[in-house]
Order: structure tokens, then sequence, then C-alpha cells
């Protein structure tokens, strides 16, 4: 397969019949069954309200499709979102779109920005200000924000493998294309996946990455859990906690994505429910962007293969060598630094922020860009 390897500007611009679609389909929801049950008084035992015990619940849902009806206005993020400069490429048959933003600083840092599911290059666009053009002289980056292939604006997958050994090399292409000859690499959730691959097949480009996980586990050996801390022990608990009750949606997409892909494309309040158990700590406005992103580019049944991918994907047993630094946030499961440094051989930061939680973004973006303007630094 031949590639066509020029970059050209996008801009994002939904038909106004898109829009009137997803309109008339909220219109017409037809809305799940859920028990009635009375939680004052519950007690919160987990990262979860009690309420959601079962899952999203209705009145989270109802609110939020409300909202997206009556006061929610995608034209207005769609002008946001188009303040920046947008491409997209073709890489390795696939397209590619990428927010490419440069900074005015000389001595700015290239950096690649690398999200995860179920959010998309939204996560990172309040960052673009900080990071590009800082103030009192802090350290500044040129930005490459780029989109999953499968998610938002990349469009649908047209073929197999896309997990995150291709797209670290489909970044890598990304970098050289831009012209891009020494770079850093971010990445949280799937990005987290993504990132430290990258610096395992580009070393001679890549100067670190820093990732907001490590998703390094026990491996089954008995020896691996012997001696472990309290504060160790705690991290385990929280990890099967988490595996056991909110891990639902990775089994599926792991296991049969296409089940639940006929569902997404056909209903936006679907769409929006299968997403938010996830993003619900974030603000609606965040969540109704990814929801209307994911609706109109109809990729939530693509997006969901990645885990699909990488699951079935064959995994190096070699430590990484790259030099790596974690910024591991308070609301976040926190891995164990024996089992990091067991898969990542070159950990030069490592940092536990007390806020803060899975998408860092949203809720603590001032210790994320102060944590890599402390890796990634003339």
């Amino acid at each position: 397969m031949t590639n066509n390897t020029e970059i050209r500007p996008f801009r994002i611009d939904i038909p106004q019949a898109d829009l009137d679609d997803l309109r008339s389909r909220l219109t017409r929801t037809r809305w799940a069954n859920e028990l009635d049950i009375d939680y004052t008084g519950a007690v919160q035992t987990g990262p979860t309200p009690p309420e959601w015990e079962y899952g999203v619940p209705l009145s989270y849902v109802r609110r939020l499709t409300e909202q997206w009806l009556t006061s929610y206005d995608w034209r207005a993020w769609e002008q946001r979102l188009n303040a920046y400069p947008q491409f997209v490429t073709e890489i390795d048959g696939q397209t590619v779109h990428f927010f490419h933003v440069r900074s005015a600083d000389p001595d700015a840092i290239p950096l690649i920005l690398t999200h995860g599911w179920p959010n998309t290059s939204l996560e990172y666009v309040d960052l673009i200000e900080p990071l590009t053009n800082p103030r009192n002289g802090e350290q500044a980056y040129h930005l490459v924000i780029p989109t999953i292939p499968g998610f938002g604006f990349s469009g649908p997958t047209k073929d197999r493998g896309w997990n995150r050994y291709r797209v670290a090399a489909a970044w890598a292409e990304l970098m050289r294309r831009l012209g891009y000859e020494r770079y850093g690499a971010h990445g949280n959730d799937a990005g987290s996946y993504v990132a430290p691959e990258l610096g395992r097949i580009d070393p001679e480009h890549v100067i670190g990455v820093h990732v907001t996980q490590l998703f390094s586990f026990p491996s089954g050996d008995p020896a691996e859990l012997e001696n472990l801390t309290e504060e160790e022990q705690g991290y385990l608990k929280f990890l099967q906690f988490f595996n056991e009750n909110m891990g639902a949606y990775a089994k599926l997409q792991e296991q049969a994505p296409q089940n639940l892909a006929h569902a997404l494309a056909d209903s936006p309040t679907g769409q929006l429910a299968w997403i938010a158990q996830l993003l619900s700590s974030c603000g609606d406005e965040h969540v109704l962007t990814n929801a209307t992103i994911y609706w109109l580019t109809n990729t939530g049944a693509s997006s969901a293969r990645f885990y699909y991918e990488d699951k079935h994907a064959e995994h190096p047993q070699e430590p990484t060598t790259v030099p790596t630094a974690l910024a591991s946030f308070a609301f976040d499961f926190r891995p164990l630094r024996r089992f990091a440094e067991r898969d990542h051989a070159n950990i030069v930061s490592w940092h536990e922020f007390d806020r803060g939680s899975h998408w860092a973004t949203q809720d603590a973006p001032d210790l994320l860009v102060q944590d890599l303007r402390g890796v990634f630094v003339r």
C-alpha cells in the first residue's frame, strides 16, 4: 500500500444536517429503566458514588442529554478548536488528524501529546496556551497533538492492528514529516501505553517520555508480592477494586467491541452514557464535546477496537530504556515503583501529587504543566 505523505490543512466544519439529525435523535431517546433505590444516607465505599452502583445512572444521562439539547453549543466548540492549526496526513494507510501549534519562542522544545479513551485530542486543548506561550520566561514547547487512528477526526480505522505499537510507529513518522529531529513524548491513559513505545522504537529522536500512568502490574510470580509495604498493599487493593468494579468497558472492548458498536452508532444518548463512566469527573462541557465528536465521526466502534487490537498484540518482554518520567495524580491508580522499574529501566522522575485525577488536564493542569517543564527543559 502506498501512502500520500502530503500534510494538508484541516478545519472542522460539520454539516448542519448532521447536527439536525443529532438533535432529532436526542429528542426521540427511549430511556433505559433502572431500579428505584433510595441512596439517601448511603456511604461511599469506593471511588464511585453509591448511585453509580449499577453503572451510569439514568438521572446523570437525562441531565446531560437535556443540556445537550438546550444549552450545549457545538458551533462554539467548533470555533474554539478551529482557532488552532489542524492538519491531516496519511500514515500507514490511515488518516491521521493532528493539532500543530508552534511556539514563538526560538528555544521551544517539540512535544507530542497522546490522548486516552474515551477522550480525544480535545483532552489537551486547555494546555496549548500555557505550553506554547508561557509567562515569566518558562520553558515553551512546539506542540503536536494527534488523534489516535480510529478516534474522532482521524476517522474509523480501515484494517486490523492499530494497537499501541502501530500508533507509536505512526507518531515517529509524523514527527519525521514535521521535521523534528529531537522531541519529547507525553501520554495519558491510552497515551501512557503509546508514549513509552514511541521512545522504544525511536530512541535516536525521543529525548524522553512523560506519562501519567505506568501500567506495570504483578506478573503472577508470588515472589513479586513478598515484602510489600503497607502503602504498596493499598495500591494493589485499589487496583483490584478498580478491575473488579470499573473494568467492564475494558473487558468488553478487549473481547467483543463490535457487540456494542451497533448501539453506539445508532444512539447518541447511548454513546454519551458509554463514555460517561470514566469522564464523569470532568466538566459537563468536556463530556458533551467528546460525545459529540465521537457521534459526528462515527468512531465509537473503531475507538473500542483499540482495546481489542492491543489485547491481541505481541508485547515486548524487554524493558524500555528511554528516560521516563511519571506524574501520578491523587484520584488515579498508582503503580508500584518496583514493578515500574521492572518494565522501564530508566525512570528519571517520579512525582505523586495530592490532587488531580485520571484526567489531570481537566482538574490539575497546573501540576501537569509544572511536571512537564521539570522533565523537558533546555
